[in-house]
């Protein structure tokens, strides 16, 4: 910190929605803070404590330790990730990192590393006017190389400030909607991804104010454009060996890898309010094309919700696969426990994968759908939760003071919802009625 002329630490942690919280400290407080934590009041945060039980404790995770790259030009800025504790020293039963290592902490036990790959989609659109239709930044369409404009720079300049971060870069490219954008990163062990994920949306955002123009993760913005998801594909590794991996297999997918997708599919409708948790997923989920609805599996078929991709199928490491509702606006440490321990549910308890879907579920009727066993996802906010709530594996999962309070402010979140008249409806039955 001497040697870069560090000004602030900002101790970065999550709320139970997945918003991101920050507190700057002084380098000098620095010592002080790894020794015995920074104290805040936890009743302010979402999710976090009440009143009578605020006191909170953060913890800084020395390995988080990055430079802002956004920061340095007036004095230099750092920031780390935080885990949450009581002032007893326990884990916050509130703190979503901690839900997250205790769900890798049981695939450990269970001989496993949990490692995670996702397609993080977003929007680059031009600043928005309340009351006016949101404005694509371009026109592009899937793989397109945009003409020259303000977003002609936007990735390249993203990308080179995530890696300035120590934040590995795979893929980048225009999706398929106007102004749609996707980068996807290398894959990590699911904590750091987590973190990843965090840090990538501030550095989304942060370009995009620095260009004039505003970024969004919301799922669905345009009525007539597919939304953004966050396929995630995702492995389990017994030390240097794939556990998913079997050359014998059709799919080249083992035992462990085939009962994992089975409680995938099993467990779906139960982690949807997770990993979908807002009242607008819904409208990306029931859009069709690449935003699956069916409760299916297959291979070379981008309509069902587990996909168990073909590229590099024959090569031991690349074995993966890829769940493909969970979209970019979720809290990618709640989403990952539970998609983690989905998957190893279908493990310890054996479930048997059913037949693989090849056609695209979304051209099949209902008696089709029926026939093949093939279930659907929940279709509101409103649904997914009353799954959730019937969940023990959500329940185990979360802690009961984050299954509690997520309940508590999804259900609020859709009463509110319900509440609103839609430009729909007054376009629809004004006239009309």
């Amino acid at each position: 910190m001497e040697e870069r002329d560090v000004r602030f630490v900002r101790l970065w942690f999550s709320d139970v929605l997945g918003s991101l919280k920050s507190v700057a400290i002084a380098p000098a407080e620095v010592e002080g803070a790894f020794a015995e934590g920074v104290g805040f009041d936890g009743s302010a945060i979402e999710g976090y404590a009440r009143v009578y039980e605020a006191d909170m404790v953060a913890h800084p995770d020395a390995s988080t330790y990055q430079m802002l790259p956004w920061r340095q030009q007036v004095r230099g800025t750092a920031r780390m990730f935080c885990d949450i504790t009581l002032p007893d020293g326990s884990p916050s039963y509130a703190d979503p990192r901690h839900v997250l290592k205790r769900a890798m902490k049981k695939a450990a036990d269970m001989g496993f590393t949990f490692y995670t790959h996702p397609e993080i989609e977003f929007f680059l659109l031009k600043p928005y006017q309340p009351g006016q239709p949101p404005q694509p930044l371009d026109h592009g369409g899937y793989f397109d190389h945009t003409t020259l404009g303000a977003g002609t720079d936007f990735r390249r300049d993203a990308i080179e400030m995530l890696e300035q971060m120590g934040i590995s870069v795979e893929f980048s490219h225009h999706e398929g909607a106007p102004g749609q954008h996707e980068i996807d990163l290398r894959y990590a062990d699911a904590l750091t991804m987590a973190d990843n994920i965090m840090t990538f949306r501030v550095v989304i955002r942060e370009v995009a104010v620095g260009k004039g123009i505003q970024a969004t993760f919301m799922p669905k913005p345009f009525t007539d454009h597919p939304g953004s998801g966050m396929h995630t594909h995702m492995s389990l590794f017994e030390g240097d060996h794939n556990a998913f991996y079997d050359a014998s297999d059709e799919a080249r997918l083992s035992p462990v890898g085939r009962q994992f997708v089975a409680g995938l599919l099993k467990h779906a409708r139960e982690i949807t309010a997770v990993t979908n948790q807002w009242v607008n997923s819904y409208k990306r989920l029931a859009g069709g094309g690449e935003a699956p609805s069916y409760i299916c599996w297959g291979r070379n078929n981008r309509s069902a919700l587990v996909r168990v991709p073909r590229f590099g199928q024959d090569k031991q490491s690349s074995a993966r696969v890829e769940l493909r509702s969970i979209d970019s606006a979720a809290n990618p440490y709640l989403a990952f426990a539970l998609m983690l321990n989905a998957g190893l549910a279908g493990i310890e308890n054996g479930y048997e994968l059913p037949d693989e879907a090849n056609d695209d579920v979304w051209s099949l009727s209902e008696r089709e759908r029926e026939a093949m066993g093939i279930g659907e996802l929940p279709r509101s906010l409103d649904e997914a939760i009353r799954e959730m709530e019937k969940s023990e594996l959500v329940a185990e999962t979360l802690g009961s003071h984050v299954f509690e309070h997520f309940l508590r402010n999804k259900r609020a979140e859709f009463a509110q919802y319900r509440r609103q008249v839609t430009p729909f409806e007054l376009d629809r039955y004004l006239p009309m009625l």
